[in-house]
């Protein structure tokens, strides 16, 4: 994956940012100049927290749209549409901080089933799962933060998928791996 630099990251939040200002703030700034990453499609989360706790995020594991309008469109899905939390109101918007991560393409995990926790690298990988008709995802950053080890981190996205705890074992379920390069806002 082609890094972004320091300034396209700071672009990228400045998107994210600009896109809930003006969906839900109802207001609306000229954007900056983008390089030409943010025609490349690219997948991207954007991640919303409140106090460090999280209020929303939403984003697309695989690369259909242009990093731009993905981010944009990411942002206003994590404040108004993730299932999890009410929609955000424009009088949240001060306190919120915002995250993009920009991924690589998820590659299937090249592991017997048995063996996935040793091909997982904490810090490294984000991981999606799928199977049973049900799929979850969990960004690079998540078991960093709570300290969880490889399985654990299986575990846990099996059930963000919806299913049982350990179902990663087992050979019908497939795993997949991507990278994260994340941006924060100070």
């Amino acid at each position: 994956m082609d890094l972004l630099t320091g300034s396209e990251g700071a672009c990228a939040l400045w998107l994210a940012r600009a896109a809930l200002e003006e969906k839900i703030g109802g207001r609306k700034t000229p954007p900056p100049p983008l390089t030409p990453v943010f025609a490349e499609k690219r997948g991207v989360f954007v991640t919303l927290k409140e106090q460090g706790e999280l209020r929303g995020c939403i984003g697309f594991p695989y690369p259909h749209l242009p990093l731009g309008e993905a981010i944009r469109e990411a942002a206003i899905s994590a404040a108004l549409q993730d299932p999890r939390f009410p929609p955000v109101r424009a009088a949240e918007l001060p306190a919120l901080g915002v995250e993009v991560t920009v991924l690589s393409v998820p590659q299937p995990l090249r592991a017997d089933p048995g063996q996935r926790p040793g091909a997982v690298e904490v810090g490294r990988h984000g991981l999606i799962v799928r199977g049973y008709g049900r799929s979850g995802l969990l960004l690079p950053q998540v078991p960093v933060e709570w300290k969880w080890d490889s399985t654990e981190f299986l575990d846990h996205t099996c059930r963000k998928a919806g299913l049982p705890a350990g179902c990663w074992k087992e050979a019908a379920v497939d795993v997949f791996t991507f990278e994260g390069q994340v941006f924060c806002e100070e």
